[in-house]
């Protein structure tokens, strides 16, 4: 017995049923990436501001542990950090930013210095280089000067407490504060955050 003949509307029909029935086929995404967490120590570490209580994972008052677990051990190890290390020292750890020198005493972070090189700045956006006139100018009323010690005018110091602080030496522990050191061409050489050792003028003393 002879079929009839498909017709081609028939076999396009079921050509198209076939693809209705079939589920899509979507094209695999490649999975995003979470965004990288915000690390202080890397990248552009200008963008983090130096204050009295601290900068970055750092805060004054914290342990020498706990710097060393936010930026590592000391990247100078032989070199001497104060007469007497148990007591009083200074160092830079491996990962911190160019130009910074954190004092230690008694175990205790109290003090973060910069000096040249660095393009660190404080909360009033200075940094080493700048005018002394641009730092009194920034602070006003707040800010007590006083002369340097070993260099001649217009060398000088410009101190201020945000917290605590006073006209006579500062020894309360609790006290926060910035010493812009500047040097005899009128401009700032070293900043100084932390505690009553901002006003220490021979490193540990």
């Amino acid at each position: 017995m002879r079929h009839p003949p498909r017709t081609i509307l028939g076999t396009v029909g079921a050509i198209a049923l076939m693809a209705a029935c079939s589920p899509e086929t979507e094209t695999p995404t490649e999975p995003t990436a979470p965004p990288a967490a915000t690390d202080p120590t890397v990248g552009d570490t200008t963008a983090v501001s130096l204050t009295g209580e601290g900068w970055g994972p750092l805060r004054i008052g914290m342990t020498r542990a706990e710097v060393v677990e936010a930026l590592g051990e000391d990247a100078n190890p032989d070199a001497v950090g104060g007469p007497d290390p148990e007591s009083c020292d200074q160092f830079r750890p491996e990962r911190a930013p160019e130009g910074m020198l954190l004092m230690v005493e008694n175990g205790v972070l109290t003090r973060i210095s910069i000096s040249e090189p660095s393009d660190l700045m404080t909360d009033k956006g200075l940094r080493v280089g700048d005018t002394a006139e641009r730092v009194k100018g920034a602070y006003g009323d707040q800010a007590r000067v006083t002369p340097h010690k070993y260099q001649d005018a217009p060398a000088e110091y410009v101190t201020v407490w945000s917290r605590g602080g006073g006209e006579d030496y500062v020894q309360d522990t609790q006290a926060r504060g910035i010493v812009y050191e500047i040097s005899r061409d009128g401009t700032v050489m070293a900043i100084h955050a932390g505690g009553p050792s901002i006003q220490y003028v021979e490193g540990c003393a």
